[in-house]
């Protein structure tokens, strides 16, 4: 009988330890501070940012949830309410499930740069686990995927510490 306790106990514990973590990543929000808010081009940028860190994140290793928009919508009262209210955002993740959600801002205050800003909150609990902030220069794609590379650094930093960003891309001398 104590081989049998024993064996479960090792199964368990090798279940837990390959159990994947789970993020859900709510779709980001722009807040355009410029003097020509809400481009297309900015618009288009800010949708891309949430697919980016999704697959950054999933190639690391963690699961990531998805959550309906209109679920995501209907939760939201208006223009920074899920980036403030930790409770209701963490809801929004318990209810598909996840471990762990993600509220994430572009925030541009010139056009010079940006700000990609997200909020890692713990469902279980409704625990800001981190506050991630990473500028970027323009509106180069090639920046912002640095950017977004720079947050699930950070992301995984605060959570189980195994993503490696992928090496800078060197352009040959002529």
């Amino acid at each position: 009988m104590k081989f049998f306790c024993f064996l479960f106990l090792i199964a368990l514990s090798i279940t837990s330890v390959n159990a994947e973590t789970s993020i859900a990543i709510l779709d980001f929000e722009l807040n355009d501070l410029t003097l020509r808010p809400g481009t297309a081009e900015e618009i288009n940028r800010t949708a891309s940012l949430k697919p980016l860190l999704e697959k950054e994140l999933k190639n690391a290793g963690y699961q990531i949830i998805s959550i309906d928009l209109a679920i995501q919508h209907k939760a939201n009262s208006g223009f920074g309410y899920l980036f403030d209210h930790d409770n209701v955002a963490a809801e929004l993740g318990r209810t598909a499930s996840a471990d762990y959600v993600l509220i994430g801002r572009l925030h541009k205050p010139s056009f010079l740069f940006a700000y990609i800003m997200g909020h890692l909150i713990r469902t279980k609990d409704d625990k800001l686990i981190g506050n991630y902030i990473s500028e970027t220069k323009g509106g180069d794609e090639k920046l912002t995927l640095k950017g977004i590379e720079s947050i699930a650094s950070k992301i995984d930093k605060d959570l189980e510490n195994r993503y490696t960003p992928p090496p800078p891309k060197h352009i040959p001398l002529q």
